[in-house]
């Protein structure tokens, strides 16, 4: 029984752990328990891999519902550059790789004003000014969260190490594929041709 369900995860077990899709923190929060598959000896919270396929089809069926126009994808993490780029090229998406300028959500007069419908965001913590101004603005958010992670003002969380660059790399890989496939553009998964190599960041310093 077990293993038809691994059978049934979007990749291959052995290639969301080569990723690191699972390797969380040494803290955790309230609203990350349920999330949480186990704890390692040296203090590691482990997250559960089935929640994490589960999320991401549930993610990708919510934000193909929007037009990609009116979608902001952040991340202020140097890995989740690369791949938000690459996300948002493939869905026609807005994105904001870096410093996420105040007021990009709320100050209409501002240049680097955009009008979003809906709102992804890489990590919480690292994007709390953007979500600060999804509050603002009452704009849903979906947020890809770490063991330390809290969910407050998060519409939609995907459990996942959010910090290491093949597993970001893995998660919008998979997310692009997946809204792709609800949305009637590709009939079926083995039509995503881009390869996953496309979403790697090629940055090597650690942020």
């Amino acid at each position: 029984m077990a293993e038809k369900k691994e059978d049934n995860l979007l990749v291959p077990r052995d290639q969301y752990l080569a990723a690191g899709i699972h390797i969380g923190t040494q803290i955790k929060t309230q609203d990350m328990i349920p999330f949480i598959y186990r704890i390692t000896r040296s203090g590691l919270y482990v997250i559960d891999i089935r929640k994490t396929d589960e999320r991401l089809r549930v993610a990708a069926r919510y934000i193909s519902r929007y037009d990609p126009m009116k979608v902001l994808i952040v991340s202020a993490r140097r890995y989740g550059h690369q791949p938000i780029r690459k996300f948002s090229e493939l869905l026609g998406s807005h994105f904001v790789a870096g410093r996420f300028v105040p007021g990009t959500l709320t100050n209409h007069t501002s240049y680097q004003y955009v009008e979003a419908d809906l709102v992804i965001i890489t990590d919480p913590r690292a994007d709390r000014q953007a979500l600060k101004e999804t509050v603002i603005a009452k704009i849903p958010t979906v947020g890809l969260c770490d063991t330390d992670n809290n969910s407050i003002n998060l519409d939609l969380i995907v459990p996942t190490n959010n910090r290491g660059k093949k597993a970001l790399a893995l998660i919008f890989w998979l997310l692009t594929r997946q809204i792709l496939f609800e949305k009637g553009e590709i009939q079926s998964l083995e039509e995503f041709e881009v390869p996953l190599s496309e979403f790697i960041s090629q940055i090597q310093a650690t942020q």
